[in-house]
Parts: C-alpha cells; sequence; structure tokens
C-alpha cells in the first residue's frame, strides 16, 4: 500500500497559506503616507511656496541642474509610492522650473518608479493570497484583465477620471506582469503629464504678476495677502477629450479582438 504523500505540504508551506511578514513592506508604506498627511508635509508642494521661494530655487536650479532635476524625481517617486496628493502641481512645478521637455521627462520617470514601488510591494503583500481566495468568478475576471492588460491600463492611465492609486492596486491583485504593467504606465502618463508640464512651462508671466500683487499686499500692511492660483484651468475641455479619445484608441484592439470572437462563435451557436 502507497504512504499518503505528504510531499507537497512540506515543500511549498506556503502554497495555501499567508504570511504576514509580506505585509510589512505595505504597513510601512501606509504608514509613513499617513504620518506624512497628518504632519500636512503634502502640503508644502504648492505653487504659492513655490512664488516664495522662487528666488533660491532659481539659483539653486540654474548651478545645479542635474541635482535638482535628480530630487524632483525623487520627491516625486515618494508621493506617487505613498499615494499623496499632488501629482498635479508637482508636473506643473516641473514645467516651471526645467520646462516642458526636461519637467515632463522628470514627472513621467518619477511617477512611473513610484508607481512601480507600490504595485510591486502590493503584489508581493497580498496578490497572489487574494486571488487564491477570489474563487473561480475571481480567476476568470483576473485572467480576462490579465489578457488584455497592456490596452485595459493603457486605457485607465490615460483617463485622468481613475484615481492613479487605484490603477496601481488593481493590476497587482489582478497578478498582471510587470514588465506589462511598466510600459503601459509610462506609455499612458505622458500626454497628461507634457500636457501639465507645458501650461507649467507657460506660467512665468502668471507667477509674476501673482507675485508683484502678493508682495505689494504684504508692503501695503493688510491682512489675508495670498496667492490665487486655480490649476482645475489647466483641465480644459479640449484637453479632457484628447484623453478621452485616446484612452477610447487604447481599447480598441480589446473591442476588435471582441467582435471577431462574437462573430467566430455566432455559427456555432
Amino acid at each position: 500500500m502507497l504512504a499518503p504523500d505528504r510531499g507537497d505540504s512540506t515543500k511549498r508551506p506556503d502554497a495555501g497559506g499567508f504570511r504576514p511578514l509580506r505585509l510589512l513592506p505595505l504597513a510601512v508604506l501606509l504608514a509613513l503616507g499617513g504620518l506624512a498627511l497628518l504632519m500636512g508635509w503634502h502640503r508644502e508642494l504648492s505653487l504659492e511656496n513655490l512664488v516664495r521661494h522662487r528666488a533660491a530655487i532659481d539659483g539653486f536650479v540654474s548651478q545645479h541642474q542635474l541635482a535638482a532635476i535628480g530630487i524632483f524625481i525623487l520627491v516625486y517617486v515618494a508621493l506617487v509610492a505613498l499615494s499623496l496628493p499632488g501629482a498635479l502641481i508637482m508636473t506643473v512645478t516641473g514645467g516651471v522650473l526645467f520646462g516642458t521637455l526636461a519637467g515632463g521627462g522628470a514627472s513621467v520617470i518619477g511617477a512611473t518608479i513610484g508607481a512601480t514601488l507600490i504595485f510591486l510591494i502590493a503584489k508581493s503583500a497580498f496578490g497572489e493570497h487574494l486571488m487564491r481566495r477570489a474563487g473561480a468568478l475571481g480567476a476568470r475576471l483576473a485572467e480576462g484583465f490579465r489578457e488584455d492588460a497592456f490596452s485595459y491600463l493603457l486605457f485607465l492611465r490615460l483617463v485622468p477620471a481613475f484615481p492613479f492609486f487605484i490603477v496601481n492596486l488593481v493590476p497587482a491583485v489582478a497578478g498582471v506582469r510587470t514588465a506589462t504593467f511598466i510600459a503601459a504606465t509610462l506609455i499612458g502618463i505622458i500626454p497628461a503629464t507634457f500636457a501639465f508640464a507645458f501650461a507649467g512651462a507657460g506660467l512665468d508671466s502668471a507667477i509674476a504678476a501673482q507675485e508683484a500683487a502678493y508682495r505689494a499686499c504684504i508692503a501695503a500692511g493688510r491682512a489675508g495677502c495670498q496667492l490665487d492660483f486655480d490649476l482645475r484651468t489647466a483641465f480644459t475641455p479640449q484637453l479632457m477629450a484628447g484623453l478621452v479619445a485616446l484612452g477610447v484608441a487604447a481599447m480598441l484592439p480589446v473591442l476588435v479582438k471582441r467582435f471577431r470572437a462574437r462573430r467566430a462563435a455566432g455559427p456555432a451557436g
């Protein structure tokens, strides 16, 4: 009589279980993000602070441009990895400080690295475990997402209606390949990022006017002096329509594939 096979349970102790230590990097990331929000550090990233310290910042950028771009990328990585608000302000600021090409490029690099970090941490923490617990329906949904992951992710990145941090987590749970995630993120954020960097590069005259008005208000001793920037004006209808059009174009391969599959299955049904 054959002895019961116990080899599988000893060789793969985590096959059906869950290791709590996998949650440690994610817990650290969430704790740091919560601390940053509680302390209000994200509020330091503002065009108002840029104007107040513009002379010192411009001086540093002119003397140490590569170091300034490197610091900008690191701050952007931390901002995205910790899922903090302020990515739009950072992108516009990059355009103000470095111009459209350098500012937009630095923002794309920082956002892609930050998104990949949270994706990898989430995938390691609970991605496979949740898929095992999701059952047959969850497995089919995840398989469908993975099958056309690049097109889906490209659509989610191009259309700014979806929270950035959610789009970082969903592919991790669905088991999307890291290379696919990075490629779709990198390509998908380019249009909006360079559009906002371009808007920032053209803000010099507006910033100068706001700064002059602010300094005059301070000099006159009036209370309530503040700088007034409304970044919502950057979301023009033309920009939104263009991004949605690009998103629809990204989904065309999926739609064509579904259409052909239905046509092929039609006569058999």
